[in-house]
């Protein structure tokens, strides 16, 4: 079916329904039909609380994916994972925004129909997604019809409201940007290849436009004093706080109303203006509102917060702050829908210390990187060393160093050390501690024993503060430090000490000693590998598996000593060499 044909016959139908429900609330058919199902299940549990509710932004889908996608998919997911391992349903959206003057542009260039265009990338973000492992519930694409209703719908509620009205607008417009400029936020810059001056955002440095046109508006600036009201009664609302005072300061400042809407002859591909075909809607107010589409907006009555609305965690990139945490907040107060609890604004990746673009093609592609050095290798990287605060330059060789200390070296030479030996047995250990017979710990015992009590409270504190790096850093200390106290402990000498030439007593104090590292040692392993699986799926349930530990007992509340007693017995192989171990040597080429 022509896209532009079945566009054009829902939107008739839209206002066919909208006229006749004007006085009482529209409600589009999908969401009727959800509402309806929802309260088939309205006693259920599953309502009883507000799920988890967690979003990636979505992604432009003008050319495919580089790595910086990659890392927030990565960092988001890490935090829904974490949910689902402190016992909480969570919910993770992502998708793809596929309307706007530069899928326009993009799509003429490569002379391909708008909706086949997006089509074809919005499959590739799909695939990304999978190759990730990204454990999302949806995936939003803002072509989809639902989301068309809800656009809409929300539109037709501001303009209720008269938050809405229409008015010539003169200014500064960034295509690349998708946005409108003030004059101060423009500046005269030099093209050093071509020799070209240009009129350049300030800000993001691309190329701005003047234009005149008439369009809507949204009174964006009638909510200054609400927005800086919104923000000192939630001070955690942006995270890292700099950025949050940022946002203070821009409010502060002022605020303009915001064109909302662009005329269709300058705009073809996006959502029409409900009853005016002359004007498109603005694709950020088309983009943002994909949050709650997911979250079933419009809701019916009691079933706000059903689906998870309001999000507990919005990530984004640091570029797109001035849409996420001011326009976003202002366009949900404008309806008394709660903003999301918190906005997480992470810094870019770099390449060679330039930013990753797509538009300079200063990019990493991500499937080659997970071709190369495998998907949990990748997701360790970018959480270990990616930023949130400060940008961070992405290059092989510091995949290839973190994967040989801290994968290679650290975590799969520790569980190697641990259930390779034939000179003692993970589940002896484990029965030992079980009934009381490890003996005296030993002050360096001590010391692991106190180091693991504490390690859950330490990483619980860094992602409630949503700083997930910091977190990995905290677990990875734990491994580091527990190959030292194997090395140091050397049980593997006190092992040989007991022949047929020692006393029993002897023997079996040495072989106490000996079971003694080894617990605390396998237990540093079991809660490291319990509180790895966020971060590294797969390879944290193999780690797992290698130390028998049961897939019922793998929750956040078994990441303490002695929570469990029954592994030690490897469900999978733990292989002979440094070949077949958890994590084997890279390829020579890489």
């Amino acid at each position: 079916m022509n896209p532009r044909i079945s566009h054009v016959a829902f939107r008739g139908a839209w206002r066919l329904r909208a006229q006749a429900s004007l006085s009482n609330g529209w409600v589009c058919q999908s969401c009727r039909i959800n509402s309806q199902l929802r309260s088939n299940f309205s006693t259920s549990r599953i309502f009883l609380e507000k799920p988890y509710y967690i979003t990636t932004p979505i992604f432009y889908v003008n050319a495919a994916p580089h790595v910086g996608h990659l890392y927030t998919m990565v960092l988001t997911d890490i935090h829904k994972r974490w949910q689902v391992l402190r016992g909480k349903k969570a919910i993770l959206c992502t998708g793809t925004d596929e309307h706007g003057m530069k899928i326009q542009r993009a799509a003429t260039q490569a002379n391909t129909p708008p909706k086949e265009f997006c089509d074809l990338t919005a499959e590739t973000f799909k695939a990304l997604a999978k190759r990730a492992g990204l454990s999302n519930d949806h995936f939003v694409r803002t072509t989809d019809v639902d989301h068309i209703e809800a656009v809409q719908y929300f539109w037709h509620m501001l303009k209720e409201r008269e938050y809405i009205y229409e008015s010539k607008h003169e200014g500064w417009y960034c295509v690349s940007d998708e946005t409108y400029y003030p004059e101060s936020a423009i500046e005269k810059r030099l093209d050093p290849l071509i020799g070209r001056t240009f009129m350049a955002s300030q800000e993001t440095g691309k190329e701005v436009e003047w234009t005149s046109e008439a369009n809507y508006h949204f009174r964006l600036s009638a909510f200054k004093n609400r927005l800086l009201e919104f923000y000192k009664d939630n001070p955690g609302f942006i995270v890292p706080v700099s950025r949050m005072n940022d946002v203070v300061k821009w409010v502060s400042e002022g605020l303009e109303d915001l064109s909302i809407s662009r005329p269709v002859e300058r705009l073809t591909w996006g959502i029409r203006v409900p009853d005016d075909e002359t004007q498109t809607i603005y694709v950020w107010l088309d983009a943002l509102i994909n949050y709650i589409t997911k979250a079933g907006y419009p809701w019916a009555p009691g079933q706000e917060h059903a689906l998870g609305w309001p999000a507990d965690v919005q990530v984004i990139g640091k570029d797109i702050v001035r849409f996420h945490c001011i326009y976003w907040p202002a366009f949900l107060l404008a309806l008394d829908i709660d903003p999301p609890k918190q906005i997480l604004t992470h810094a870019h990746w770099t390449l060679g210390h330039q930013k990753m673009a797509k538009s300079t093609g200063n990019v990493v592609n991500p499937f080659f990187a997970i071709d190369r050095f495998g998907v949990d290798a990748m997701r360790y990287y970018l959480a270990h060393d990616g930023g949130i605060s400060d940008d961070s330059d992405y290059a092989n060789h510091f995949i290839v160093e973190r994967y040989k200390k801290g994968l290679q070296g650290g975590l799969g030479n520790l569980v190697s050390r641990i259930t390779r030996p034939k000179i003692w047995k993970v589940c002896h250990a484990v029965q030992a501690a079980k009934y009381g017979k490890l003996g005296v710990m030993s002050s360096r015992t001590e010391e692991q024993s106190i180091m693991l009590d504490e390690l859950s409270k330490k990483v619980s504190a860094k992602m409630e503060d949503l700083n997930a790096g910091a977190a990995l850093h905290a677990i990875m200390d734990v491994v580091y430090e527990t190959n030292k106290f194997i090395q140091i402990s050397a049980p593997w000498a006190l092992a040989k000490a007991i022949n047929e030439d020692v006393d029993p007593k002897i023997a079996a104090q040495l072989r106490s000693e000996i079971n003694c590292i080894i617990y605390y040692c396998s237990e540093a392993t079991r809660i490291v590998g319990i509180l790895m699986q966020p971060y590294i799926p797969a390879k944290a349930a193999q780690l797992l598996d290698m130390l028998g530990v049961d897939e019922s007992k793998r929750a956040f509340d078994d990441a303490r000593i002695g929570a469990d007693y029954d592994y030690g017995v490897p469900k999978d192989a733990v292989g002979k060499d440094a070949w077949d171990g958890l994590f084997p040597p890279l390829p020579v080429d890489t």
